[in-house]
């Protein structure tokens, strides 16, 4: 994993530029502790920052196709878990290797297929390669966006990065934010493509870009399409089962040490049973995979049910880890660490936006610290709920019913931070339009019933929306920690299969993802199995809230923040007693102070 910059420009000579990549690089150095290096050449240059994960000694980059006089060279972030077979297939159409790098890999695929390597590669991707024969860049990204990379246009070509803090230190790029921008951050439908920040975009999910003399040009190689599915139940539970077993098997090599996220749900913990069974496998029955969940402090005491947590995790994790023989440590954080200004102002310096979820970003961001201790690698269960339905929009007939985004009737988070009126954005305007484009962007069977089509329509949302903000997030926190965060339930082929499986396989025991359960029996103790989905773990502490409240009053004395909010909506969220605080509210404050760091430390452009 690392951190990947550059740009290209056909208008001047990168190599008069130095100090201009190195300056972008510098800023992505938490997502590569391990090493750093640039190339440049006339019309290119590229920066990039090293967590070393596989072989260590021989993946150095930017990584050149021959030592003298490159004619390719590659900038490159994530894990290829393909790498072993695809090297095999290149070294039989001639192509020697100096390295055992899945990083080379990428390189010499390039060199056999062009653009067509894209398919090919198994895994989590960000990467830049600079032609120079052909005078072209290709960007790739991960079929689901697991690793990110954005890109601007700058005089000539265009600069890309795994943050946007990086194109904020090339010279013609500023931090600027337009009312589009705020449309795209706080209308919660995260969307892939635009971002807050003007003129700076992603490369799609699947997608790549390519950029020569003739100019840009963007397309799709990967994306979820409609097939019909006809393995009946058993045959279903069998073929889910095998792929999630060869996602994790394949996902859990490293020449670092390695470990899992154990919440003590079902998700993480049939990954961890499989993956400590493959480690045993591997290295003898007296190997154990350590595993990490976090808490809070009086949690217990104190725990309070709301929409989206239904239960305390510890126990759960404790027994878990118990029965899959792990090493487990409950990571347990005090609620005034979450306050501390510092702390929150990293958690946004990492996100680059003034959109998160608070204490729990806080919390996900220290938990990683504390991780990253023993750990360079850590293997996580996100995606699981969108690929078998484990949200309660699946559930709920009024979220079948509604003609918007499901997630803004259940979560709470619609009006969270309630912007400025007088800024006049339209967002319902703007949710409404965005989202009759999501529905004609979802692919149907003809045969489907009312039903079958509606719950396609929210699947396909959440895969290709809802989780993207998710891996966002744990991207963002986990390398500005240094770790190396993978997820096998984002495997394409696991999700393409699932998300072609009908609604009566994924709930037919009458609940929320019934597929992983039979799958994963004989996994996990059957009180996971059967418990209920419960969300990211919150602290319920009163002092929590009324430090919250604090720091939310402080935000508003900024004249930027007020220009912003809503102080007629935000400040009665004031005024309640601290335990009385609900979760809807509490986001609100959450996302005011946000707003006041992310305007702080970024000092963008208003061009409202």
């Amino acid at each position: 994993m690392c951190g990947i910059t550059g740009w290209v420009s056909f208008h001047s000579d990168a190599r008069t530029h130095a100090t201009v990549i190195e300056a972008m690089t510098a800023t992505l150095a938490p997502r590569g502790p391990d090493a750093s290096g640039v190339w440049l050449g006339e019309h290119a240059a590229i920066g990039h920052r090293r967590l070393a994960v596989i072989d260590p000694e021989g993946g150095g980059q930017p990584m050149t196709d021959r030592p003298d006089e490159p004619t390719v060279v590659l900038g490159y972030s994530g894990e290829i878990y393909n790498h072993h077979e695809l090297r095999a297939e290149l070294r039989g159409l001639g192509h020697e290797f100096r390295t055992r790098s899945d990083t080379e890999v990428v390189l010499r695929a390039y060199a056999q297929w062009g653009d067509a390597l894209a398919g090919r590669l198994e895994g989590m991707f960000a990467f830049a390669v600079w032609d120079e024969r052909a005078q072209r860049l290709l960007l790739v990204r991960d079929r689901l966006g697991v690793k990110p990379l954005f890109w601007a246009a700058v005089d000539g070509g265009l600069a890309f990065a795994s943050e946007p803090k990086a194109l904020f230190a090339h010279p013609e790029i500023r931090p600027r934010v337009d009312a589009d921008g705020l449309r795209e951050a706080y209308s919660l439908l995260f969307t892939t493509g635009p971002t807050v920040w003007s003129g700076v975009r992603e490369v799609e999910p699947g997608g790549l870009l390519v950029l020569d003399r003739a100019g840009r040009r963007e397309r799709r190689y990967w994306q979820l399409t409609a097939v019909p599915h006809t393995d009946d139940r058993e045959a279903t539970v069998a073929r889910v089962r095998g792929l999630v077993t060869a996602a994790a098997h394949g996902q859990l090599e490293a020449d670092v040490p390695l470990c899992s996220l154990l919440s003590g749900g079902i998700d993480s913990t049939v990954l961890t049973a499989l993956l400590a069974g493959e480690l045993r496998r591997r290295e003898g029955p007296d190997a154990r995979i350590r595993s990490y969940a976090v808490d809070y402090r009086d949690q217990a005491e104190r725990f309070t049910g709301d929409v989206l947590r239904t239960g305390h995790d510890t126990p759960y994790a404790i027994e878990a880890g118990a029965y899959i023989g792990t090493d487990h440590d409950t990571v347990v954080l005090d609620p005034h660490a979450l306050l501390d200004p510092e702390h929150r102002r990293a958690v946004v310096a990492a996100r680059d936006s003034p959109i998160g979820v608070g204490d729990m970003d806080t919390s996900l961001y220290l938990l990683f610290g504390e991780i990253r201790r023993h750990s360079t690698v850590a293997l996580s269960g996100e995606g699981a709920d969108e690929v078998f339905g484990g949200y309660p929009w699946f559930h709920r007939p009024e979220a079948h019913a509604a003609a918007t985004f499901p997630w803004l009737l259940v979560t709470g988070d619609e009006a969270a931070m309630p912007l400025n009126p007088e800024l006049d954005l339209r967002i319902g305007e703007f949710r409404d339009d965005t989202y009759r484009s999501a529905l004609a962007a979802v692919p149907h069977l003809d045969d489907e019933t009312p039903a079958e089509h509606r719950l396609r329509e929210l699947q396909h949302l959440s895969l290709t929306r809802w989780l993207r903000q998710l891996l966002h997030r744990k991207d963002r926190l986990s390398m500005a920690q240094g770790l190396e965060v993978r997820v096998p339930y984002c495997d394409h082929r696991l999700v393409e299969y699932a998300f072609n499986a009908s609604w009566s396989l994924k709930s037919f025991d009458g609940r929320e993802k019934s597929l992983l359960r039979a799958a994963g029996a004989g996994l996990a103790p059957g009180t996971v199995l059967h418990r209920p989905k419960n969300h990211y773990p919150a602290t319920h502490h009163p002092d929590y809230n009324r430090g919250l409240q604090d720091l939310a009053r402080d935000a508003l004395r900024d004249d930027r923040v007020r220009s912003l909010a809503d102080e007629m909506r935000v400040k009665p969220c004031l005024d309640l007693p601290p335990e009385q605080l609900p979760w809807g509210l509490r986001l609100r404050l959450e996302r005011v102070v946000d707003l006041a760091l992310w305007l702080d430390h970024h000092r963008p452009e208003l061009a409202l």
